[in-house]
């Protein structure tokens, strides 16, 4: 007679449990997300997303420090002008509000990856992603006009000091122009990290918030994909390894883990998940009531993530799940 074999075996105390975890989450797999605003002493709590904060250039830095100083490798950088206008200025601006945190973190803590998310909506009065359409078609976005301007944000980024350039208005060839431009600007060595699967999601609410980004009329779902497609999102992956994109970016994450691991398995890629903000919100909300543990719900999210075949997750939670990561075991 065969012994009966005992999962369970492995299973009897903590440090069995750690020698044979499958999925380890650490401090590397993390990316931190930041709002910049102009001003100085600037920290205003985003209402729909507790811990979160806008903050001016010099709190940014003091943000950047810590996250170092918690072995985070790298920060994305938002930005909230004074102004807005059709033309998306404060987004390529060489003095726009990214440009000028990018520049003061690399001086600060130059060893700390700044990514620069290059979009348009955050500068623009209507809250779309890039020049609108007149007449019969108002209100949907021209691409190659778009591509012009993103073109341009993504060399000041670089110019101010950006690591990493991070396309996100799901513009059609949007990676290949950015590279041409890159690299006839002198960053040939730039990377960039596309959000090449990025869905026209409800989850995206309480960034909106911060982001103060949400469309004056109409959705974003002529540019941003269906949730119910997953065969597009596969092909908007293929186009953007084609066009040059050193990064993928898969967002939402909690929803579309099955689109992190099909990503995951078609490519060598790095593979990144956005952790999005109504995803954060969710679990704070809970943790407020009482009714979830968040240190442990956190950390079991962010593992499922990187079990779903993530390698970088961009997430609000990142220093609380710095701090927790030795405090629970599963």
């Amino acid at each position: 007679m065969f012994p009966i074999n005992r999962p369970r075996r492995l299973r009897q105390n903590p440090q069995l449990r750690r020698m044979v975890q499958e999925t380890i989450l650490t401090a590397n797999d993390l990316i931190y997300p930041l709002f910049a605003v102009p001003g100085s002493s600037i920290a205003k709590e985003v209402v729909s997303m507790p811990g979160v904060y806008q903050l001016s250039v010099d709190k940014i830095v003091e943000e950047a420090k810590e996250v170092y100083d918690l072995g985070i490798p790298a920060i994305i950088l938002f930005g909230i002008p004074t102004e807005k206008d059709n033309d998306a200025t404060g987004a390529w601006h060489d003095c726009g509000i990214v440009q000028k945190a990018a520049t003061a973190v690399k001086e600060a803590v130059p060893d700390l990856v700044v990514i620069a998310d290059t979009c348009l909506c955050e500068y623009t009065p209507h809250g779309h992603c890039g020049y609108l359409e007149v007449g019969d078609l108002a209100g949907r976005v021209l691409n190659d006009p778009t591509l012009e301007l993103l073109k341009k944000t993504a060399v000041s980024q670089a110019k101010a000091g950006a690591d990493i350039i991070a396309p996100s208005g799901m513009m059609d060839g949007f990676v290949t122009s950015i590279r041409q431009a890159l690299d006839e600007a002198g960053f040939e060595n730039t990377p960039i990290l596309s959000y090449a699967a990025k869905y026209a999601s409800a989850y995206y609410g309480p960034f909106r918030d911060a982001a103060e980004s949400a469309p004056s009329h109409g959705d974003r779902r002529t540019y941003q994909m269906n949730p119910g497609n997953a065969l597009e999102a596969l092909k908007e992956v293929e186009l953007d390894i084609a066009e040059g994109a050193d990064m993928l970016m898969v967002k939402p994450a909690l929803s579309y883990m099955d689109i992190i691991w099909r990503v995951k398995e078609m490519t060598n890629l790095p593979v990144a998940a956005y952790n999005v903000s109504g995803e954060y919100s969710m679990v704070k909300a809970a943790a407020l009531n009482g009714w979830i543990d968040e240190k442990k719900v956190t950390l079991e999210t962010l593992t499922s993530f990187k079990r779903a075949g993530a390698d970088l997750i961009l997430t609000y939670h990142a220093k609380d799940a710095v701090r927790w990561l030795n405090e629970v075991t599963f």
